[in-house]
């Protein structure tokens, strides 16, 4: 008779527990009835496995977490540019107050959209060669005002940094959301410290953490002396919308989009933890040979009024209506589409010059860049501006540079991302 493997759970002499999976077999040896039975240490697949499936979900998650904030995004357009447009027109007054109360709230809304998009790695950002330590000297003193008084602050920089390729502002909400929880694992007071380093990781660290590409890195290190997690904590802490705080003290975001960012720029983050004896996280980011500069502001448009004429395609009605408004309030000649296949049939039929193609990237049946690619081979001269919360709106696979409209768009954001693209052909950035 032969028995399946069993995983049972046995103590080492250092307290450490191991998984051991048993396999039993009968046999004959000698002529004699015997029982060969087989003990294989399987923590570490077990590990890896967990690891995985951990991975698996997060990944799950994040793709349902995206879709709701595309869906969002086009309501808050909506929202944010018809609010915008009645306080360009209303008096003081009850009335005018009530519409600021609306774009405010439409505004958190944003904010809470870009916080799921940023876990799920889909918001535009900006990247660029960063010094960390140089990141961290600017933010410190904005770090000791979120602290209590009762939290000291320390700060130990490494003074050889290799440098990483990031965008500075995500990485400026990585700090500050890690400062931010570390403070609330401290009630009584304690101690704050973060530290960077050039690490290497090698394929023995690779190997014990799955989806870490061996190599050179920068690390950055927050560690606290506050209450510390368990396991069953640690297993849910980057789920968005998880949070062991009350409520009312938080969305449950802020180590979501930590992950979601840290991923983007294809680093990693690993969690050391236990009740009662502090919280390290420590965050690698790749490390660069190029060395990093400063970066030159972007110019501001002259006006944001124009002439030219604007092919619109969005899929979204109420979407397409207020750019619409927009587009014609500041003077430009627009014809609006809800598809690509609309967008290409009015294009060949349109017998003017069209100066800008302003198109919604996810939509159905052909996407943005695959719109622009057939348009721009009818009108070679023509420009592209795409309007998306998705991180992958870059360029077309024709290689040309696409300008991004991020969403959820205002009225001034809309007519300042036309308007840069038709007088120099680019955007100064994600504009948000």
């Amino acid at each position: 008779r032969d028995d399946g493997p069993r995983i049972w759970r046995h103590l080492t002499k250092s307290g450490e527990t191991l998984a051991v999976e048993i396999t039993a077999h009968d046999l004959a040896f000698e002529g004699r009835r015997a029982r060969l039975v087989l003990a294989n240490d399987v923590t570490q697949r077990q590990r890896l496995e967990d690891q995985l499936r951990q991975s698996q979900k997060m990944e799950a998650v994040g793709r349902l977490a995206g879709g709701i904030a595309h869906d969002i995004n086009n309501i808050l357009s909506v929202i944010l540019s018809y609010g915008e447009t009645l306080l360009e027109v209303l008096e003081p007054g009850e009335l005018r107050d009530d519409i600021e109360q609306i774009r405010s709230a439409g505004q958190r809304g944003a904010a809470l959209t870009r916080q799921l998009l940023m876990f799920n790695r889909q918001q535009l950002v900006e990247p660029r060669v960063l010094q960390l330590n140089d990141v961290l000297a600017d933010m410190t003193r904005m770090l000791q005002r979120l602290l209590r008084a009762d939290i000291e602050l320390a700060v130990r920089a490494a003074p050889d940094l290799g440098s990483i390729h990031a965008d500075q502002g995500t990485i400026e909400q990585v700090v500050m959301n890690l400062v931010v929880n570390a403070g609330d694992a401290m009630p009584a007071g304690g101690k704050l410290t973060v530290t960077t380093a050039n690490v290497v990781l090698d394929r023995g660290y690779a190997a014990d953490h799955p989806g870490v590409t061996p190599g050179r890195y920068v690390m950055l290190e927050v560690r606290d002396t506050g209450t510390g997690m368990d396991d069953a904590t640690l297993a849910r802490i980057f789920e968005p919308f998880f949070t062991t705080k009350e409520r009312g003290r938080g969305t449950g975001l802020g180590l979501s989009v930590v992950f979601g960012i840290v991923q983007q720029c294809q680093g990693h983050i690993w969690v050391d933890s236990e009740p009662g004896g502090g919280t390290a996280f420590k965050i690698y980011l790749p490390r660069v040979d190029a060395i990093a500069a400063d970066q030159p502001q972007p110019r501001r448009a002259a006006t944001l009024y124009g002439s030219e004429t604007v092919l619109l395609v969005e899929d979204d009605a109420q979407v397409r209506e207020v750019a619409l408004a927009i587009l014609r309030r500041h003077g430009y000649a627009v014809i609006a589409a809800c598809d690509g296949d609309e967008a290409v049939r009015s294009c060949e039929a349109h017998s003017h010059p069209i100066h800008l193609l302003l198109t919604d990237m996810v939509m159905p049946g052909i996407t943005g860049h695959e719109l622009a690619e057939r348009l721009l081979r009818i009108r070679p001269g023509m420009k592209v501006l795409c309007m998306s919360g998705y991180s992958d709106a870059g360029g077309a696979g024709s290689g040309a540079a696409i300008a991004r409209l991020q969403k959820p768009f205002t009225a001034e954001s809309l007519a300042t991302s036309v308007r840069h693209v038709l007088d120099g052909g680019s955007t100064p950035g994600p504009q948000r």
